[in-house]
């Protein structure tokens, strides 16, 4: 049965048995704990965690997941393996206190088994040992013998969503490939299951949520069970196309299947270099989707898991044997494969390629760098006469230049050297500890407050309104529920409806004042700490609020406005980037502030000066004419229908807000928003900067502000004019150029005086050269104010001594500045200039080097440059003699 057949039947069999079909989430979640999407439940966290409703009770998805962490998912094991991936498929069926156990399991014997086809001979199911229901479940429910029900612990069979909160039993479902895959001695038909045997695999877990876990340890039973499962679909796949690797199944041999046809190997190759083939498939499709969904390759975070896994894949290319870019044909026998099950892959395909050949560009460029790193640390260990390079230094080419261990290990053999294995372990798991991020959830402190507190959902007035009634549902002093605050307490205060918008997709929070009967709050900020929850986060200033008190909040009608203003600007903005540089100019974040906006986007290099004016102009032009804006609430299925704009790392409930700008672009967005574009006045482009790999950002101004900072740029223009001699700012240009090119001048005569006086001074120096073993050498203190000034001096002195070893030190700015130069009749006789000035530049407290012709050093010591320069004979002499 194909892949794509396994996926849909799972999807119609769970939707014709009561439950919503739901879309992969992004793998990019929006949750700061995780760095990826790694497993089904990632997008039904608050709902979970009951921080959020859903109109339905029961859900089925195939979830896209990145696993590049944690014990079972090391990124080394990604080849070798049979069945260790970084991206892969989740197919899940979920509950919210509809089911639980009973029919869970009959749900997945059912499937397994009836939909399937699975030999149930072949299956084996876990549960945990204290889990006599689900036990029993098996056993008397779908018949499952006993012997092929494993009891186990709560390392296998227990699943915590953190240290605190929703826990419970899971049951696993495993099939047994047979003795033949027995990697433990199990080679008897009827061996008890082994949970570390290769000959059974997991291929779906049943995970049941019952308990809420306290900090004490205690386990007290939730008001709502639910029930998250978790089938793998390339394991699955591996079973009913009868294989025992996941790499033999449909969803990797093609891709593998393009490799080798653009490698020209025969099948004996192929199976010979197994490993590298795996990793291409495996790394071909996690770059792809990541990429897909808003990744690009950077140095931190999931930018930086992506690069490495790009690099990974670049290096297993070439030990493949290609010699140059072969990434965009992976990318290409991805999208093939994938297309019909995720369209967006070939929406995005032309960005995706450009992606990949710009970091493989890259990558060449570090690659070179790495080596000649490595041939810098080789020469070091024989120099010393070591055995092995420093584990810290392995670690050090693996985490900055891409290099695995077993790629410098097979350059150090060559030397005759190994690698210190165990310090290079240590580094590396030091890193895992730094950076790891949990694939378990933890709501946050004020989250969980709030969550305990089990307040309604705010109402939000702020689209019809900026003053309105409410009813204070609580206050929290200090992070504590109190009944109530006095002048002075800094506070946060919910109410049943408000007209404060609370920050969130990047507009701040509103700002303003509750009234009160008996007192008075000025609001500084409006948070969301759970989904449906407002707060007004600010300072009791006048008598006193208590908890069910009917108040006004009156939001900043100007602060807002400007608010306003500026949200709509960024539509029109994203709208114009991607008119002008195209399809992958997405949005990657904003921020939405009263006296500015920011947007990032996702773009490979920096604005021209014709597109920054382009993309202004444009912006200017949707203000000018005036165009209506609108917002309609809507199924999020018929928004899509619509073509709307769906934001990168934005999480959408079942109904949704479009933000309509007509005929320019529609989005979803909760923000606040003007009534027709003319309101916006002006937009004024500020800057535009790289802000980390393949992600620019711009920020602009609008309204009042930007009015506020032309009259600005037009005084500064003037005084400008003014104190340069321009007669009008129209005069401006004409006038710098001119003075530009007096100073080139005055540049160009201050130059060749410097090469007058240098040409005489290294004639005067040239009779200070002293012969050391036949080698005429000259070390010399000279007067200079920059380096510029002493390398023209030792190029005058090269052309005086055609033949020697020279060195002139100086000190510049306070710190000691050396230049050694070698003539090439002494460079052949193995004098090297850029081995002479890191030596001066330990007896200076710095650093240096260079070539053997010519070399630079500097230090911290000025008192001990005429005690270097000293040594420099000496220096020469022991060159000589080694």
């Amino acid at each position: 049965m194909k892949s794509a057949e396994i996926r849909q039947r799972y999807l119609d069999y769970f939707a014709a048995r009561g439950h919503s079909v739901v879309p992969s989430g992004s793998l990019v979640p929006d949750d700061p704990t995780l760095l990826f999407a790694n497993s089904g439940m990632v997008q039904f966290k608050d709902t979970f965690l009951g921080l959020e409703a859903r109109p339905y009770a029961n859900a089925v998805t195939s979830q896209k997941c990145m696993r590049v962490s944690g014990k079972h998912n090391d990124l080394e094991n990604v080849g070798p393996s049979a069945r260790h991936h970084t991206f892969f498929e989740m197919l899940g069926n979920f509950s919210f206190g509809d089911y639980f156990k009973k029919e869970a399991i009959q749900l997945a014997w059912d499937f397994v088994t009836r939909e399937l086809g699975i030999d149930p001979s072949r299956l084996v199911a876990t549960v945990h040992r204290d889990d006599d229901e689900s036990f029993a479940l098996w056993r008397d429910g779908v018949g499952l013998p006993e012997a092929r029900i494993a009891k186990l612990g709560d390392k296998d069979n227990f699943w915590m969503m953190a240290d605190v909160g929703p826990c419970g039993y899971n049951s696993e479902l495993n099939y047994d490939f047979g003795p033949t895959y027995s990697t433990r001695g199990n080679t008897a038909p009827d061996s008890p299951f082994d949970p570390d045997d290769g000959r059974w695999v997991e291929i779906w877990n049943l995970v049941f949520m019952q308990f809420d876990q306290h900090k004490d340890g205690t386990r007290v039973p939730l008001p709502r069970t639910g029930v998250d499962t978790g089938m793998g679909l390339e394991r699955t796949s591996a079973v009913l196309q009868g294989v025992y690797a996941n790499y033999d199944t449909d969803l990797f041999r093609p891709i593998m299947d393009v490799v080798q046809a653009r490698l020209g190997h025969d099948d004996a190759a192929r199976a010979a270099n197994q490993v590298g083939y795996r990793v291409l498939a495996d790394h071909g499709r996690a770059m792809t989707f990541l990429i897909a969904d808003g990744v690009v390759p950077g140095n931190d975070g999931r930018a930086y898991v992506l690069r490495l896994v790009m690099r990974r894949a670049m290096r297993f290319g070439r030990q493949l044997g290609f010699d140059g870019p072969f990434l965009g044909h992976v990318v290409d026998a991805v999208i093939a494969t994938m297309r019909e099950a995720y369209p967006q892959l070939v929406e995005r395909a032309e960005w995706i390629r450009e992606v990949v050949a710009e970091e493989e560009a890259r990558f060449a460029r570090t690659l070179e760098s790495g080596l000649g790193l490595l041939d810098e640390l080789i020469g070091r260990v024989k120099a010393a006469g070591g055995s092995a390079i420093d584990g810290a230094d392995v670690f050090k080419l693996y985490d900055t230049f891409g290099f695995p261990p077993d790629l410098t290990r097979v350059v150090a053999e060559e030397h005759g050297l190994g690698i210190d294995q165990a310090g290079f372990d240590a580094a590396m798991a030091d890193q895992r500890t730094r950076g790891r991020v949990g694939g378990k959830f933890a709501a946050g402190d004020r989250a969980e407050r709030y969550r305990r507190l089990a307040l309604g959902e705010t109402m939000f007035l702020g689209y019809e309104t900026t003053a309105a009634e409410g009813r204070i549902e609580a206050i929290l002093v200090d992070g504590e529920s109190v009944d109530v605050a006095r002048a002075g307490d800094y506070v946060e205060i919910v109410l049943d409806a408000t007209p404060f918008y609370a920050e969130s997709g990047g507009q701040v929070g509103d700002e303003g004042r509750i009234d009160a009967p008996r007192g008075r709050m000025i609001v500084t900020d409006a948070v969301k700490p759970v989904r449906g929850t407002m707060a007004h986060i600010g300072r009791v200033t006048e008598g006193e609020v208590h908890v069910g008190e009917t108040v006004v909040s009156v939001v900043d009608m100007q602060r807002r406005d400007n608010i306003r203003r500026n949200h709509t600007a960024t539509h029109l903005l994203h709208n114009a980037l991607q008119t002008t540089l195209g399809e992958h100019a997405q949005q990657r974040g904003s921020l939405v502030a009263p006296d500015r906006l920011r947007f990032d986007f996702a773009h490979l290099k920096a604005l021209s000066e014709d597109e920054l004016a382009t993309i202004e102009t444009a912006v200017n032009a949707a203000i000018r004419a005036d165009t209506a804006v609108g917002a309609h609430e809507m199924p999020l299925d018929h928004a899509r229908e619509l073509g709307a704009t769906m934001l990168f790392g934005e999480k959408y409930g079942d109904i949704v807000r479009v933000v309509e700008i007509d005929g320019v672009s529609k989005e979803l967005c909760g923000g606040t928003h003007v009534t027709r574009t003319g309101e916006i006045g002006l937009f004024l482009l500020v800057s535009e900067q790289s802000v980390g790999s393949g992600l620019r950002r711009i920020e602009a101004l609008t309204g009042r502000e930007a009015e506020r900072t032309a009259r600005l740029n037009r005084a500064r223009l003037g005084l400008l004019a003014e104190r340069v001699g321009a007669q009008t700012p129209d005069g401006l240009e004409s006038r710098v150029d001119e003075l530009v090119g007096r100073a080139r001048e005055l540049a160009r005569e201050l130059a060749a005086a410097r090469a007058d006086l240098a040409a005489a001074g290294a004639s005067h120096l040239a009779a200070s050269t002293v012969d050391v073993d036949g080698v005429p050498v000259l070390a010399s203190r000279a007067e200079a104010d920059s380096i510029e000034v002493l390398r023209t001096q030792i190029e005058a002195l090269r052309a005086a001594v055609p033949s020697g070893v020279l060195v002139l030190g100086a000190v510049i700015d306070g710190n000691p500045r050396v230049i050694a130069s070698v003539s090439d009749d002494l460079v052949a006789g193995g004098l090297n200039a850029g081995k002479l000035v890191k030596a001066l530049a330990e007896r200076l407290g710095g650093g240096g080097g260079g070539r053997a012709h010519m070399a630079e050093a500097g230090g911290r010591d000025a008192g001990g440059l005429d005690g270097a320069l000293a040594d420099v004979t000496e220096l020469v002499r022991g060159q000589r003699g080694s």
